[in-house]
């Protein structure tokens, strides 16, 4: 970006997703206690566990898709209970690449992304439907 360009705008963001990667049994474990808790404490949508790399990601994990006014308090909620699990937040634009590669926002240890798989062009994904059902305060 240089002086002349303007600002992008906060409405190409049509909502978030934060994956959440593991190896191994005792990161797995924590995963699981994390994602009861997520659960517990946010409306978002839980997706499947992918014990094997798949897409861009180059490590087991599963995602959590969530409604841009949800940031606020889940992405702090993650920077204190993470428990030194990765986890990749990216917004959904209509550039899956630059999503994932150049602005997401990283919680503990950055890894790669496969970022060949990803496309520069498509349509951006609303918040999928919420799965979860809160009963506690974040």
């Amino acid at each position: 970006m240089n002086e002349k360009s303007s600002p992008r705008q906060l409405a190409e963001i049509a909502s978030y997703h934060a994956h959440i990667y593991y190896a191994g049994q005792p990161e797995r474990q924590h995963a699981e206690w994390l994602r009861l808790r997520i659960a517990e404490r946010f409306r978002v949508r839980l997706g499947n566990w992918r014990d094997e790399p798949v897409g861009p990601h180059q490590q087991a994990m599963y995602q959590v898709s969530f409604a841009n006014a949800v940031f606020a308090t889940l992405v702090p909620w993650l920077m204190l209970n993470h428990g030194g699990l990765s986890i990749l937040i990216h917004p959904n634009t209509t550039n899956p690449k630059r999503d994932h590669t150049i602005d997401p926002v990283w919680i503990g240890k950055a890894l790669g992304v496969h970022d060949e798989v990803l496309g520069e062009e498509d349509e951006a994904e609303e918040a999928l439907e919420v799965n979860t059902e809160p009963t506690l305060g974040a």
